[in-house]
């Protein structure tokens, strides 16, 4: 299972002071050095962290594989055209969240969906759909013509017992075993850190996880390069 490392709260930091530092793109680079197998940043439309330079410097730098999340809008659709990341993860985006909260209604928006994976395919760009671990949503996801689902594990992140964990956990087992039966690719993310991270290394069709605030919040204490080289090594058991 590969580790991607979502640099957002990096930006983030740097906006609640409006100067320069720290700099994500700075951050994607001692990332990669550590290990990591790509680099997630989501443009959201507010700009509230990642803005479109960060975007343009980090498609020109980054060396391993670039994931942009963005909402399926006409702007943000034509950044992505542009630029060319190496994997466009289609997420919700709502202006009140302070996190994406959910997966996107892919069974609800299944024609305009389309039309943006087809866009996107039109320029050789794979897509990803976030969506929750939903029979229903996994489908639409196939119907779309979709690359890849990435599994929303929020639930299971925020899990208060070890009972309500382990049947969260089976639930995403269950989704990423039917993307795979469905031609999907499976990737994961969201709210994992380095203890409910570990029970994944048994989940063999997820291929990689997108982990940043965790990772960031470790960095505080031990280094950005030491807790990147400590989350691979608990994703590769």
């Amino acid at each position: 299972m590969r580790l991607c490392i979502n640099i957002d709260h990096i930006a983030t930091l740097r906006e609640a002071r409006g100067g320069v530092e720290p700099d994500p793109v700075t951050a994607a680079h001692i990332c990669e050095l550590a290990g990591a197998a790509g680099i997630v940043c989501h443009l959201r439309e507010d700009r509230r962290h990642i803005n479109d330079r960060d975007l343009r410097l980090l498609r020109e730098t980054v060396k391993t594989k670039l994931d942009l999340e963005m909402a399926a809008t006409d702007e943000i659709i034509r950044i992505a055209v542009e630029t060319l990341p190496d994997l466009a993860t289609l997420v919700p985006e709502r202006r009140q969240e302070l996190t994406t909260e959910g997966g996107l209604d892919v069974a609800r928006h299944q024609n305009h969906l389309r039309d943006v994976v087809q866009e996107l395919h039109r320029h050789e760009v794979p897509v990803s759909l976030f969506i929750d671990p939903v029979q229903e949503q996994i489908e639409a996801t196939r119907n779309v013509e979709a690359d890849f689902i990435e599994i929303h594990t929020g639930e299971y992140a925020n899990a208060l017992t070890e009972r309500e964990a382990h049947d969260t956990l089976e639930i995403i087992r269950g989704a990423a075993q039917l993307g795979r039966k469905l031609g999907l690719r499976v990737n994961a993310g969201h709210g994992l850190n380095y203890l409910n991270i570990i029970p994944f290394r048994d989940i063999e069709e997820i291929e990689e996880v997108s982990i940043g605030h965790a990772v960031l919040a470790r960095a505080i204490f031990v280094g950005l390069d030491r807790a990147v080289k400590e989350m691979i090594a608990l994703t590769q058991g």
